[in-house]
């Protein structure tokens, strides 16, 4: 059979859940006059009723939106063509009940309409409507202030799809309006994070308490939590975390960065900010909301005397986070890479009261990151994530993915040469490492660019080699071995020896097979006649260490 071309339903065909095709194609596919119809098409999937077309024509399809799954709510892609068997009967049996989820136009419809009423014109227009289970029914046909329906669950559970009728049981779970739910479809849209579960976790358990259960806080005499501080190094994935998991609660975003809220002009950023917080306040009335400050370092530093402007900016923020009542369902998540920047008075409890450090990522995690990263990647068979995984020490989130994109550009460039298949393999990731360096480290005190030295390169001091590998090298690639064992990892090794007796090369031989970064730290390098410039530079290499 030929394929389809899809056009826009009818004018006379809204809001009547039909699909028009030919006579031809409908005997093809067993159709009768009405049946249920699912139609599978880029973005998701559409549940209508067979009906012939007016003009009898084959190889076209007209279908209305009626009920559709949520990526669809706006309207259908453009120019598309369908196969035959992107079309399949569905069995759609009388319903017992359905649980669902009502979006309304305006808050006052939702503040101020009874709930009988709601129920009664609910029911009503869902009966004769053929639904499915995580679909939406657009009702924008009908004159009321209730524009969708979403289908959260059908009885009986064995079935996907049936009709509602009149002795169908409709129960409501809530009310939402519909900037909140398309909020809700847009945030739903994120990258997927690898290696972040933990933090992911603790996150969400944060958020959930106060945001869906404000009430459960109270009945115990406590106020809810009003923020948290995410803190950790540029590129590990702080923003991405925060939007994948309000998505995943069920919150509105308001994102407020740092350098977009500062004005030139007298009191612009003071006001700025008071207008990041009504919104916010504003959209908390249609359901659970996030404000989101990144780059918090910028939008709130340390106060010092001689800077005016930035004290009113921080006094401001501080004096609105202090204005949050229990009514504001709303909660305020911050994110820095600079902690020690910020002002004291902002980290107390009962504004931030939750820190979540997310440091940069672990063996197990940077595996994890980069199996999300290459799940779409047309990989050769000796990729080895485990090899990869070891030699990115230091890497964050953000680095993984340059090299990831790095390795595909390698490999776009070696097969356009003889046009043949386009795969990804490890000598590609090998040369991308060669370019692609951690962020963290990048023009960094005491980085120190060195050929690969190995053991063998290194002649005698076989009993020296032995104890540095134990101490550096062992717990690195065995931590389970030492805890099973009860043993504590070595805090540091001193090599002591006259000139030229091979120290230096010792440890870059350590680092190369423990695949470890290597720092160069002279006295020359930190000694500075400034006051507190020499303790800043060796806080700065601590900071690097901890990484």
């Amino acid at each position: 059979m030929e394929s389809l071309r899809l056009l826009s339903a009818a004018p006379s065909d809204r809001g009547s859940q039909r699909c028009r095709l030919g006579p031809g194609l409908m005997s093809a596919l067993g159709l009768t006059l009405g049946s249920p119809l699912l139609v599978s098409v880029p973005g998701g999937s559409c549940l209508c009723t067979a009906w012939p077309r007016p003009d009898l024509a084959e190889g076209f399809l007209q279908m209305d939106l009626k009920c559709c799954s949520p990526g669809l709510i706006s309207q259908l892609p453009a120019h598309l063509n369908l196969e035959p068997g992107h079309l399949s009967p569905v069995s759609c049996p009388k319903l017992k009940g359905v649980k669902v989820s009502v979006v309304v136009q305006r808050v006052e419809f939702k503040k101020h309409t009874p709930p009988k009423l709601v129920h009664e014109l609910v029911k009503d227009m869902l009966k004769g409507v053929y639904v499915h289970r995580g679909f939406v029914i657009n009702l924008e046909e009908f004159d009321t202030d209730i524009r969708y329906v979403v289908v959260e669950s059908i009885n009986p559970d064995s079935v996907s799809a049936g009709i509602i009728t009149s002795k169908t049981g409709v129960e409501i779970s809530g009310l939402q309006t519909v900037r909140h739910y398309r909020s809700q479809l847009q945030d739903q849209e994120t990258v997927p994070l690898g290696g972040l579960e933990e933090v992911s976790a603790s996150l969400r358990e944060m958020l959930q308490l106060p945001l869906l259960y404000p009430n459960t806080l109270s009945s115990l005499g406590v106020s809810c939590p009003r923020g948290v501080l995410l803190v950790g190094p540029p590129g590990v994935g702080k923003t991405l975390l925060v939007r994948r998991v309000v998505g995943e609660v069920g919150a509105s975003l308001v994102v407020v960065r740092g350098p977009e809220v500062v004005g030139s002009r007298p009191g612009e950023s003071e006001e700025k900010l008071r207008t990041m917080f009504e919104r916010a306040r504003s959209a908390a009335e249609e359901g659970p909301c996030v404000l989101f400050l990144d780059e918090l370092d910028s939008l709130c530093p340390r106060r010092t005397g001689l800077s005016a402007p930035e004290n009113r900016l921080v006094a401001q923020l501080l004096t609105l986070m202090d204005g949050i009542h229990q009514s504001d369902c709303f909660l305020i998540v911050g994110a820095t890479n600079r902690p020690d920047s910020l002002d004291p008075a902002l980290r107390r409890p009962g504004r931030f009261d939750r820190e979540v450090i997310i440091g940069a990522p672990t063996l197990q995690q940077r595996k994890a990151i980069l199996s999300v990263l290459c799940e779409r990647m047309p990989l050769c068979p000796g990729v080895n994530m485990a090899e990869l995984a070891q030699t990115t020490t230091g890497y964050v989130g953000a680095d993984l993915s340059a090299l990831c994109r790095e390795a595909a550009m390698h490999a776009i460039r070696e097969n356009s040469k003889d046009s043949g298949e386009q795969s990804v393999g490890m000598k590609h990731f090998q040369e991308a490492l060669k370019s692609v360096r951690p962020s963290c480290l990048r023009s960094s005190l005491g980085r120190t660019e060195l050929s690969p030295v190995t053991w063998e390169q290194i002649g005698g001091l076989d009993e020296v080699k032995l104890k540095l590998r134990q101490s550096i090298e062992w717990p690195m690639r065995y931590p389970e071995a030492f805890v099973r064992l009860g043993l504590s990892r070595p805090r540091g090794v001193l090599l002591y020896g006259p000139p030229g007796c091979a120290k230096t090369t010792l440890v870059k031989a350590a680092a190369a097979s423990s695949h470890c970064t290597f720092l160069s730290i002279s006295g020359a390098d930190l000694y500075s006649p400034y006051v507190g410039d020499s303790e800043k530079a060796l806080a700065q290499v601590r900071s690097f260490h901890s990484l």
